[in-house]
């Protein structure tokens, strides 16, 4: 059953008003009163039932999943702040100042389920919505592409085979198994002779150390086969498939296996010097330029070429902005592409030959993509996308879309202190005129 917000307005005897004693001017007050709470109950009320136990109200679990990202905090690290905070408490709806958590950490978890990817795209629709409008009357758009590291360790053979190892023995004492071995010793001592595997001396007992714990895990693998039941082993057939790929892999394949917790992570190379291979998944990102205001996040499943995730990102951001852009202006790594629908692909290329003024627009236009590298690095260690701790490929598009919304969001948290500035120098220099740099 949904939950009702509390009604703001309404005074208690006992105890005042959290807008009795905040500024009134604060952006995040002011970006609270502007947010169409209303809307987004709507949109949501009917992913709830009409009976039961009242939920959490829509608007604090929605203000929660907002401000963890523009401040970037984790679902435990929020509830302290919040409790700290008395203008978070007033974003998310309380009327008065509450000494307890808003509500478990996990809440957040099922909050996420339960709205799924379109209630994220909801948010980040209404935090391009609520922009200045001269800020979105641009007719192109940037676009480019990074990478959305997952949570997991720096991938390799030999912790990949200790895994598989520990997850049997894991299945195996949970299905009440007797296995022939269990080789905790042998692992342990096999793991010992791996350090500094990269020495010349120690590489050949580093090498034949892997090969044994490759050997074992297959070994514990199908002894788990032969001694589970069937319907036991429908119920880990996935797992067994899964240790089966880490076992046979080899050099040169396609689609590794990365991680065993989180196995759609893909290893994408982007050229950096510091960070030759990254792992998680392909983010695309499109941008008005001049405003710096994020119209369309899509996240992609594996490696896939730029071109080819081009016509996706410009779909969403239709759908998100409403309105169709003439031109697309990227780098050369979407080289193949001219024209999708009716917009036009922009790309650095040969310069044109007698007709100084299109060289010189389209030198403009071309120099003016480099903006959206650094609104890129600002997103990831501001607004949580450094690193991704949701799990899954749903996770991963979540993640990145909340990213982008609460880019938006801090862009509007500026735009309202420059206009709460500018109010004051305006009276006090009344003749004078001052513009708003955002």
């Amino acid at each position: 059953m949904l939950g009702k917000t509390p009604d703001q307005k309404q005074k208690n005897l006992f105890q005042p008003l959290i807008k009795e004693f905040i500024n009134p001017e604060h952006p995040l007050v002011v970006l609270s009163d502007k947010i169409p709470w209303k809307e987004l109950e709507d949109e949501f009320k009917g992913l709830y039932s009409y009976t039961g136990q009242p939920s959490k109200p829509v608007r604090m679990m929605s203000g929660l999943l907002i401000l963890k990202q523009m401040y970037n905090l984790g679902d435990e690290t929020l509830m302290p702040e919040w409790v700290r905070d008395p203008y978070f408490q007033y974003f998310c709806g309380e009327a008065e100042f509450q000494w307890r958590f808003p509500c478990d950490p996990s809440d957040l978890v099922h909050f996420r389920k339960r709205i799924g990817k379109e209630g994220v795209e909801k948010i980040l629709e209404l935090s391009v919505r609520l922009q200045p409008r001269k800020d979105l009357r641009k007719r192109d758009v940037l676009v480019d592409t990074t990478v959305q590291e997952k949570n997991i360790t720096f991938p390799t053979d030999t912790k990949l085979y200790v895994k598989v190892i520990e997850k049997s023995i894991k299945i195996a004492k949970k299905e009440g198994l007797v296995l022939r071995q269990s080789y905790k010793r042998t692992t342990k001592h096999l793991l010992l002779k791996q350090r500094f595997a990269h020495h010349p001396k120690r590489k050949k007992e580093a090498n034949k150390a892997q090969r044994k714990l490759r050997t074992i895990a297959g070994r514990l693998t199908r002894e788990l086969e032969r001694k589970l039941p069937e319907e036991k082993l429908n119920l880990y057939n996935n797992d067994l498939e899964l240790f089966k790929k880490v076992i046979a892999r080899k050099r040169l394949d396609k689609d590794k296996i990365y991680s065993l917790h989180e196995p759609e992570t893909a290893c994408i190379a982007k050229g950096k010097a510091h960070k030759k291979y990254e792992f998680g998944s392909k983010v695309s990102f499109a941008m008005l330029p001049g405003s710096n205001i994020i119209v369309g996040v899509v996240n992609f499943k594996g490696n896939p070429h730029d071109s080819t995730t081009l016509e996706d990102t410009l779909k969403h951001s239709k759908k998100i902005s409403g309105k169709e852009f003439n031109n697309a202006i990227v780098d050369r790594g979407y080289r193949g592409k001219k024209k999708i629908d009716k917009t036009n692909i922009i790309s650095p290329g040969p310069p044109i030959k007698d007709n100084q003024y299109q060289r010189r627009k389209k030198r403009r236009q071309c120099q003016s993509r480099a903006a959206i590298e650094p609104i890129i690095g600002h997103i990831k260690h501001d607004c949580r996308m450094a690193r991704n701790y949701l799990k899954g490929t749903v996770g991963d598009e979540m993640n990145a879309i909340l990213a982008g919304a609460a880019f938006n969001f801090r862009r509007l948290l500026r735009v309202i202190e420059q206009e709460i500035i500018f109010s004051v120098f305006e009276m006090i220099f009344p003749k004078k005129k001052f513009a708003i740099l955002y």
